[in-house]
């Protein structure tokens, strides 16, 4: 068992798909999601892609991003918008509501922690 995982596209077929349809604000953005790690403790690493278009985001799960290109603005409901361009990274933490909309094709590096399911 090794305990290093690199975060690398190649040999992984990636999941292709919109968001959810009642989500979608604007255009018509598609995702490409490259799962590179997966734990049991609801850990999962990779990359993720999404082409031009607006839509919701809710996050009930904590996740760290890594801007590899694109550009893309992220609101806050409370209308507090950011720009985020290739070398910003941040975090989304579980609470957060507001859109995403992907101005050029933007390409991520993730890292989501999931919480404990409520027994």
């Amino acid at each position: 068992m090794t305990f290093f995982a690199a975060i690398n596209t190649t040999g992984i077929e990636p999941e292709v798909g919109p968001p959810a349809p009642d989500r979608i604000i604007s255009g018509q953005p598609t995702f490409r999601t490259w799962n590179a790690e997966e734990t049991a403790q609801g850990i999962y690493a990779g990359v993720w892609e999404a082409t031009p278009g607006k839509w919701r985001i809710v996050y009930d799960e904590w996740e760290f991003c890594h801007i590899l290109s694109g550009l893309s603005v992220i609101t806050e409901d409370d209308g507090q918008a950011r720009m985020v361009k290739p070398g910003d990274s941040f975090v989304l933490k579980p609470g957060f509501k507001g859109t995403w909309e992907v101005l050029e094709t933007t390409r991520k590096e993730y890292v989501i922690h999931l919480p404990p399911q409520a027994s």
